[in-house]
């Protein structure tokens, strides 16, 4: 019947409309067909403001921050990290602080993992996810996952750790310089786990770790990261982080680092490195005499300014990071500006 020839006619079009129109779907970016979730990103060399400048967002906007400080996951690590007080964690949610003992190990996957099942339970409850800190090499997960390199081998990690033990950090610092200068420049000479880890990859891979990085990764393409570089000029942090490490030893930092060592802190070989907590450990070895008490006063605020410069250093290169002087803008202006962008259609 010609009725029933054009009704299958009919029908055949649409089935092939429907398929182009499936097939064109697919080709579209992901972007188009769903619009990605924001995600607020601040970070800035210690000192600078960050913090409170979460708070106040989050305080404004619905937020919930997320902590980008690779140390304030350890309990008891609290006044050498500047963590958030329990009263401000008691008007603003926090998380990623205060999830290890000082024991337990925490890495930059860890943190990747962590760090997106939070954003992902605070954007599922309606509200606005702050990713707040310092650590370059964290944040940089965060926005691209987290480095590449092949699992560790017991016995290839056993025997590098064993060797930083007798020949000491430094040694091994140097063979890494000559192995992979590039890298070695991201990294200070005293941070044994990313010295051995780094030391493995190449082992193992014959490979430099630069090169292993993220070459060649996209940004993660379910959230649409709003990245903020908050700064001062050099001369005004450095006043602030002088500042800041004379009202710490007031608030009782060496006591911290005391029980601390009693808990173990120097068996983790990434804590007992922290800024700060490693000038402290090295003081409490000495007869603590005036002079070794002013020396430690002066090797604290020393490598606390350098970590700031090498903050500098490393979110030059980093282009999502959009740079905001503090001291140039007023702090409401700080504060419109970021918080419009946010909300921005």
């Amino acid at each position: 019947m010609i009725g029933g020839g054009l009704s299958l006619e009919t029908e055949e079009v649409k089935r092939i409309i429907l398929n182009f129109a499936l097939e064109v779907q697919k080709q579209i970016p992901s972007n188009f067909q769903r619009k990605k979730k924001r995600v607020i990103v601040l970070s800035g060399p210690t000192c600078c403001g960050k913090s409170a400048l979460a708070m106040e967002l989050a305080q404004a906007m619905d937020g919930e921050i997320i902590s980008a400080d690779s140390m304030q996951v350890y309990r008891g690590m609290d006044i050498g990290t500047a963590k958030a007080s329990l009263e401000e964690r008691l008007l603003v949610p926090h998380h990623l602080i205060d999830i290890r003992d000082i024991q337990e190990n925490f890495n930059v996957v860890d943190f990747y993992y962590e760090a997106r099942q939070a954003i992902q339970q605070i954007l599922d409850r309606g509200n606005v996810p702050i990713v707040a800190g310092g650590s370059g090499f964290y944040l940089h997960a965060l926005l691209y996952g987290p480095p590449s390199g092949p699992p560790s081998i017991p016995e290839v990690r056993k025997s590098l750790e064993e060797e930083i033990e007798r020949l000491g950090s430094d040694a091994l610092y140097e063979r890494l310089i000559q192995l992979d200068p590039q890298y070695a420049k991201t990294i200070t000479r005293n941070d044994k786990q990313k010295i051995v880890r780094a030391l493995e990859i190449m082992t193992l891979t014959n490979k430099k770790v630069s090169k292993l990085s993220w070459k060649g990764r996209r940004k993660p393409q379910n959230y649409d990261f709003r990245c903020w570089f908050i700064h001062r000029p050099k001369d005004k942090l450095y006043e602030r982080i002088d500042q800041r490490c004379e009202q710490m030893l007031e608030a009782g930092f060496l006591e911290e680092v005391r029980k601390l060592d009693q808990a173990g802190i120097r068996q983790n070989s990434s804590a007992s490195q922290a800024i700060g907590y490693r000038q402290a450990l090295d003081f409490l070895q000495t007869a603590q005499t005036p002079a070794d008490y002013e020396h430690f006063v002066k090797v604290f605020k020393q490598a606390t300014r350098h970590y700031a410069k090498r903050q500098f250093t490393w979110f030059r290169k980093e282009p999502l990071f959009r740079w905001l002087d503090v001291d140039l803008h007023d702090h409401e202006v700080v504060f419109d500006i970021i918080k419009k962008d946010y909300e921005l259609l």
